[in-house]
């Protein structure tokens, strides 16, 4: 079965991120099209890039991104959990994107984004640039969620049936587009 990695990308204290990271990844696991893993940016405490060599190459130094090269190496398909912050995507995330190359090709990536009125949509046009030069497929279905602290209680996400939807609306195409680049992935 493919591996499906859940991303969450927000290590702010208090976050949105965590719980609504954990809702997608129960969503998926009940989808059924993947394996589903979460790598929670704010456990893996990247610094800021630290490798000599640059990310085409795969010749890392550090044992932290040995460690996030081979989490996300093992993933077939990835989603992005994240929030907008000024109009863009959270500095973890540009980071942990940037610190690789290689491992990041010919997947799908399907993104979940979170905010106030906007839904985190400005950010996740900022980050379909970023992932298309890093030669991944951003699903044009996606999962944007609207004032997400009214829908969070006792750590909790609760999407609304719109949401919900949209999830596996995007799930359903990342299993299709995951087949579709399979063959590249493997050349």
């Amino acid at each position: 079965m493919p591996v499906l990695l859940v991303v969450i990308a927000s290590t702010r204290p208090g976050r949105a991120g965590l719980p609504v990271g954990q809702w997608f990844a129960d969503v998926a696991k009940a989808h059924g099209g993947f394996e589903v893993r979460i790598a929670d940016l704010k456990e893996l405490n990247l610094p800021l890039m630290d490798e000599a060599n640059h990310p085409r190459f795969g010749q890392y130094a550090q044992e932290h991104t040995k460690k996030w090269s081979a989490i996300v190496d093992a993933a077939d398909a990835v989603a992005l959990v994240f929030p907008e912050y000024n109009f863009a995507m959270t500095a973890p995330l540009k980071n942990a994107l940037d610190y690789l190359s290689r491992e990041w090709q010919y997947k799908p990536v399907g993104l979940v984004s979170y905010g106030g009125l906007s839904a985190g949509l400005r950010a996740a046009q900022m980050v379909k640039q970023v992932v298309t030069t890093l030669k991944m497929m951003p699903m044009s279905e996606g999962v944007g969620i609207p004032f997400v602290a009214q829908h969070i209680q006792d750590g909790v996400f609760h999407p609304t049936e719109l949401v919900a939807q949209s999830a596996t609306a995007m799930l359903d195409e990342m299993v299709r587009w995951e087949s579709a680049l399979r063959v590249l992935r493997q050349g």
